[in-house]
């Protein structure tokens, strides 16, 4: 076994004694802006970027789903870009700007793809959705007319075992168009 490797600035080792455990923990102090506010905590650095929103910021609307990246129930915003929280740990945003689902839905950023989705039944369980609206608006927000196989193709990695997706690429297809200018 080779020598450890330094920590991180801003990391640090708590000894068993301290914390408590069998075995001494790595810890890193984090700052970032979660939904518009400044967040310092310190966190256990392999702490993914889901856990620490659901468990340690009580933010639940992020939900996990298969933890590898797959089913996109876990998709917040990292600096305006996509990203699967169970894939990346919470030190990796330290310094960033992370956009969840209540902050995207409180801002009033996607209210008009919420009443879309209601209207238009692209929800069942739920589970899914804040997956599916984040991912919509990252497209929408691209500007023009997505076509429907766009939108099936952005989506793609975001599952839904309830709707069979058809609900959901019209409720999309329909705020494109109101967006766009041509439906009302």
């Amino acid at each position: 076994m080779g020598p450890v490797a330094p920590l991180p600035p801003g990391c640090y080792e708590e000894t068993a004694a301290a914390i408590g455990s069998a075995m001494s923990e790595r810890f890193c102090d984090v700052g970032m802006r979660v939904n518009g506010e400044d967040v310092r905590e310190r966190v256990e650095a392999r702490r993914t970027l889901v856990d620490f929103l659901r468990e340690d910021l009580g933010l639940t609307g992020t939900h996990v789903g298969c933890e590898q990246g797959v089913c996109g129930a876990c998709t917040v915003l990292v600096d305006g870009a996509v990203v699967r929280g169970c894939l990346m740990l919470a030190v990796q945003c330290d310094g960033t700007q992370v956009d969840t689902i209540e902050g995207l839905s409180d801002s009033g950023a996607i209210a008009d793809l919420q009443a879309a989705f209601q209207r238009r039944n692209a929800l069942q369980c739920g589970f899914c959705t804040p997956g599916m609206l984040i991912g919509a608006q990252d497209l929408l927000d691209g500007g023009g007319m997505p076509s429907r196989e766009t939108i099936r193709e952005h989506l793609s990695g975001n599952y839904c075992r309830c709707t069979g997706y058809q609900a959901i690429v019209d409720a999309i297809e329909s705020i494109a168009l109101t967006r766009a200018g041509k439906a009302g």
